[in-house]
């Protein structure tokens, strides 16, 4: 009791000090306390009204939309601006920043990325890297693109923010603003559930089409179903890959709180469309749903379209939905968790030895191999 008399003391002195002096002089004493305890409450009302936060009862309520990647025309949408959990969604601003970074000569494809005690403990879906390790920036970019990695998005993150993922986030919600993205904010380089960070359909529509634009060069990147990582194949959690027509990325999140997230970009005839839905209950819903979406899209763009062995509908008939389950089976579950508290790593550097490390990439209908020299790494 005598704490929250204390409380309201204070709040009292606070808001009193706010009232012009002449107006204090004339008021009387309870006058004065009824103002003060009257402005306290539209205060604390303005506070709470002013800090929006995501919400959990958004699950089952659907954010989309459709933009087309060359003009940035909105052909569909629904609760864009929703502010929502994105997930393992964040992943595709970690990726723009690394991105970003190796276009100004800041890292390099075959730079060695050390594994700290925080990244490692990061919870799945992961590599499982171990503490002390290193991997490539290659190797960190294909395990947020494929399995959605939080241990190698929080180790890239580190890199990235000088050995504090704090700092990257910061860095990340600054680059949003300055792309336009109004609704978003980061807490972390992977997603892992926090309650301040949040985004919205729009605004990761805007995170695309920046990729797809600014970094065509680094694009290929989101279209490679597996990759292998110390002897062992890493398979593309995206399941538009495999089951809609001129698909070629990018990502998919999920989290209790956020629901099933699903950003997809095609091609068709030369349009390429951009597709973000949030918050589906389930992954044959979230995939119906996208493909739904994009087939209007390219419809209002004048494309014809194309016949695809799965019959997508949009989430009302059981039998698509039983397809679309088989055929996203083994796509992924929960791929997030708390997160842990952090022990920071020293520098980026080169562990003991040198030795040329294969990355094999397998692509549609091939398999490509490619050679990166770094310190050796573990995991």
């Amino acid at each position: 009791m005598d704490e929250k008399r204390g409380w309201l003391a204070h709040l009292r002195r606070t808001v009193a000090s706010l009232i012009p002096d002449g107006a204090r002089r004339q008021a009387g004493r309870g006058r004065t306390l009824r103002l003060s305890v009257g402005l306290a409450a539209g205060y604390l009302a303005t506070t709470v009204v002013a800090t929006p936060r995501a919400h959990a009862q958004y699950v089952g309520q659907i954010s989309s939309i459709v933009m087309d990647a060359r003009t940035g025309a909105v052909l569909s949408q629904s609760n864009p601006d929703l502010q929502r959990f994105p997930a393992s969604l964040t992943k595709l601003m970690t990726l723009y920043m690394a991105f970003k970074a190796m276009r100004g000569g800041q890292i390099t494809l075959d730079q060695s990325v050390p594994v700290s005690a925080h990244s490692a403990s990061m919870e799945p879906s992961k590599l499982g890297l171990v503490p002390g390790s290193y991997l490539t920036v290659e190797q960190a970019v294909l395990g947020l693109v494929t399995k959605s990695a939080n241990d190698a998005a929080c180790a890239l993150g580190e890199l990235l923010g000088g050995g504090d993922e704090a700092r990257f986030a910061d860095l990340m919600t600054r680059q949003a603003r300055a792309l336009g993205m109004v609704n978003t904010t980061f807490r972390n380089a992977s997603g892992l559930p926090n309650d301040e960070q949040m985004t919205s359909a729009r605004d990761l529509a805007v995170l695309t089409r920046q990729i797809i634009t600014e970094f065509p060069e680094y694009y290929h990147y989101f279209s490679v179903p597996s990759f292998y990582f110390h002897g062992r194949q890493v398979p593309n959690h995206d399941p538009m890959l495999r089951i809609y027509p001129g698909a070629d990325g990018l990502k998919t999140g999920y989290t209790v709180l956020a629901g099933r997230n699903l950003v997809t970009s095609a091609v068709r005839e030369n349009v390429r469309l951009i597709g973000v839905v949030l918050g589906a209950r389930s992954n044959p819903q979230r995939s119906a749903l996208m493909a739904g979406i994009l087939d209007d899209g390219f419809r209002q763009e004048g494309v014809a379209d194309v016949h695809r062995p799965l019959v997508l509908a949009r989430g009302t008939h059981r039998r698509a939905a039983i397809m679309l389950a088989a055929a996203t089976r083994g796509s992924g579950g929960p791929e997030q968790v708390a997160e842990l508290p952090s022990t920071l790593h020293h520098r980026a550097g080169t562990h003991h030895g040198r030795a040329h490390v294969p990355v094999h990439m397998v692509a549609a209908g091939h398999a490509g191999h490619a050679t990166r020299r770094h310190g050796r790494s573990h995991g």
